[in-house]
């Protein structure tokens, strides 16, 4: 990925979130486990096994990225065999597919509450150590080096290094460790960015804290950055372009 197309991812805060699978997409995989309930991978013979049984992995990894990870393979292959035995289902197609949204929603509902009260829990303690700021918007900085310099403008463009990560402190994504900083205009990121780069003086390092509602909110970013969650950047503010 070129740094022009970095920047630009992370300007222009993409909504990434997932789509829910389709039933279509469902009953393939469901087709697949019946098809295959009986085949041990040593049996893989032939190539169209091969491929047969690779198809069935990537779109179970698909499921499960979902939360479909309590799946009866017997109550799928009886439900497959009705359907493909033309004969009456259990459960129509129109109830089916109403189940497996509602789940989702459930599921999505559940995950996007436990990001919400993590960040806040999160925030509220960490606001309560010395040399963390909190601002009237929620955002929380920690000076880690005082800068001499200017105070960029919101019409201006500015160099920075950064590290972000979530609460748990996994790294989503480092200019420091692609060993390149980025420039982009001050009112072109989110909107916690955009508060504290107007405080920053150049030359500073300051220790980020932003709630969802200053980040990427309901939409989240990409793989790793969940609806609602709250983030943590260290951001080096090396110049005004």
């Amino acid at each position: 990925m070129t740094t022009k197309t970095r920047q630009q991812t992370f300007l222009s805060l993409p909504n990434f979130s997932h789509k829910i699978l389709s039933m279509k997409k469902i009953m393939f995989f469901l087709l697949a486990v019946f098809c295959f309930s009986s085949l041990k991978a040593q049996d893989l013979k032939t190539k169209n096994d091969s491929l047969s049984y690779a198809i069935g992995v990537l779109i179970g990894q698909n499921l499960k990225k979902q939360g479909f990870t309590k799946i009866d393979p017997a109550v799928f292959t009886k439900a497959i065999q009705d359907v493909t035995a033309g004969g009456t289902t259990k459960i129509d197609a129109t109830s089916a597919n109403k189940m497996v949204n509602d789940f989702t929603a459930l599921e999505k509902a559940n995950a996007n509450k436990k990001n919400i009260e993590e960040g806040a829990a999160f925030l509220e303690k960490n606001g309560k150590r010395p040399g963390v700021v909190t601002l009237p918007s929620g955002l929380q900085y920690e000076v880690m080096t005082d800068g001499t310099g200017p105070i960029p403008t919101a019409s201006q463009k500015v160099k920075v290094h950064y590290t972000g990560t979530l609460i748990n402190g996994t790294v989503f994504d480092s200019s420091v460790e692609r060993g390149e900083p980025i420039v982009f205009p001050v009112t072109g990121v989110i909107k916690g960015w955009v508060e504290a780069l107007q405080l920053m003086k150049v030359g500073s390092k300051w220790k980020l804290f932003i709630p969802q509602n200053l980040a990427y909110g309901e939409r989240g970013a990409g793989a790793q950055i969940g609806p609602y969650a709250t983030l943590i950047f260290e951001v080096e503010l090396l110049g005004i372009e």
